[in-house]
């Protein structure tokens, strides 16, 4: 009898899957994103378990840096249905993971110039939590109307081209 060497499986070179939790679509539209920044997020297990649900808001939520350290406020996890005395408070404050290089690059520009730290989305990462937070600078009122006007020309061109293609009249 020969032995025969087992080949180990491939690890795959693809992208990591990612299934979002939730995500700010109000972020977009109050904030001009200057920047993104991936980021872990210290949990408890009540608060994992409860986001597997994809239960979560980001609606309210915005980013602080005290003491060198990045904290999420106001991000809104709902207890846990079959937790017990273990459950989290819904909306505590919580730790973000970031590089201290990246820390100290965010602490720059936020000390520079008038911005602020906003999560546009949460989502699972190799099993693991993970926020995209913004460096971002608040929009005002006419700047907002402007993309809604861009967004409403460019949803016409696109219109009338998928008519000028299926033969339609305009």
């Amino acid at each position: 009898m020969s032995a025969q060497k087992t080949s180990k499986p491939q690890r795959s070179t693809e992208k990591s899957s990612r299934s979002v939790i939730a995500t700010n679509r109000r972020a977009r539209h109050d904030y001009a994103v200057l920047d993104t920044y991936e980021a872990g997020v210290a949990l408890v297990g009540t608060e994992v378990k409860s986001l597997r649900q994809s239960k979560a808001s980001l609606v309210d939520a915005f980013a602080t840096i005290d003491d060198g350290e990045v904290w999420l406020h106001a991000l809104h996890i709902p207890e846990y249905v079959n937790g017990s005395w273990t459950n989290h408070p819904v909306r505590r404050k919580r730790k973000l993971l970031l590089h201290r290089k990246e820390i100290d690059r965010l602490i720059g520009r936020i000390r520079e110039s008038n911005l602020t730290l906003v999560p546009l989305s949460m989502y699972f990462s190799d099993g693991k939590v993970k926020v995209e937070i913004a460096l971002a600078r608040g929009k005002q009122a006419h700047d907002k109307r402007q993309d809604l006007a861009k967004r409403d020309a460019q949803r016409e061109v696109a219109r009338e081209l998928g008519r000028r293609v299926k033969g339609m009249p305009g």
